[in-house]
């Protein structure tokens, strides 16, 4: 089981969405984006980053850049330092307005070429691994090993600029895809400064901690015990709960409580409108009667309840 896979699953809810923007300088826009997670990436032409808060330096971005925003607390985006900004923020339906038409001007190309992604996530029940992101995640063009990522950049910009049938289908999936793209090349490139990896990400880089983690993720239902999974990773009881702890932030029995509920939580939004009993088991629970009492002492509320007030809102 993609350990890292699941993470971005559980920290992702509803549908992302995308726009591709061109821009003559000078222009500057504002997001307001509560609940949302983004991306922004400079195909062609050079921006700014500007925190909304003003307590960190505006990032140049040039040509191949990327910026992944873990945490809404807004931001702007503009030509030049000090440019003067536009405030856009999201419509009822979740999604930002479509950018006005470009007046091009006849022998000058845009200045600026862009495309923005918008995630929404569970910020009630945030994944541990987002809470170790830093507000700004900035991979510039020039860091090697990623390849990937800009071939995804480079596929979503085409199919914006030009949607055929599939494309919303499409779109979406390359949103997930760069999700993950952003947070593994983050990944990989703090697991290069020596010490700079801590918590989950941190356990994603111990063999001992992965590998249980990779069971608890593979097989949410089985009875895990901590022997059981220190086996896994061929340490003794006692060293191996300590590492967990050390690394994940809780006892491995409590993460796979957490991890249960929190598929089970995905399972009760979900489309199919699995029977409780179907769900409990599926989380690991012999009945829903101690299902129920482990998700109400998890979420507070019952599960039937839950499932009700997501579907109305």
């Amino acid at each position: 089981m993609d350990v890292l896979s699941d993470a971005m699953a559980a920290m992702r809810t509803g549908r992302p969405h995308a726009g591709r923007t061109e821009k003559y300088a000078p222009w500057g826009v504002r997001f307001v984006s509560p609940g949302r997670a983004g991306f922004h990436a400079v195909l062609e032409g050079s921006a700014w980053l500007v925190p909304a808060d003003g307590s960190a330096e505006p990032v140049p971005l040039g040509a191949g850049d990327v910026v992944f925003i873990a945490r809404s607390g807004g931001h702007a985006l503009v030509s030049e330092p000090g440019t003067p900004v536009e405030e856009i923020g999201l419509l009822p339906d979740g999604t930002w307005p479509k950018p006005p038409a470009l007046r091009r001007v006849a022998g000058r190309p845009p200045s600026t070429v862009m495309v923005c992604g918008a995630y929404l996530l569970d910020e009630n029940r945030p994944h541990p691994l987002l809470s170790e992101l830093p507000d700004v995640v900035h991979l510039p063009a020039g860091d090697g090993g990623n390849g990937a990522l800009r071939a995804a950049l480079d596929l979503l910009g085409a199919e914006l600029a030009d949607p055929q049938p599939g494309t919303d289908t499409i779109v979406t999936s390359l949103l997930d895809t760069l999700l993950l793209l952003v947070l593994r090349t983050w990944w990989l490139q703090v697991r290069g400064r020596t010490g700079e990896l801590t918590g989950w990400a941190a356990a994603l880089a111990d063999p001992a901690v992965a590998a249980a983690l990779r069971a608890i993720h593979s097989d949410p239902a089985h009875p895990w015990t901590v022997g059981e999974l220190g086996a896994l990773a061929s340490l003794s009881r006692a060293p191996f709960a300590r590492r967990f702890t050390a690394s994940v932030g809780t006892p491995p029995l409590a993460y796979l409580t957490w991890w249960r509920m929190t598929m089970a939580a995905g399972w009760l939004r979900g489309p199919d409108e699995a029977p409780l009993r179907a769900v409990a088991e599926r989380a690991g629970y012999a009945s829903e009667f101690a299902f129920a009492k482990a998700f109400k002492r998890e979420f507070g509320m019952a599960p039937g309840r839950f499932r009700k007030l997501r579907a109305a809102g």
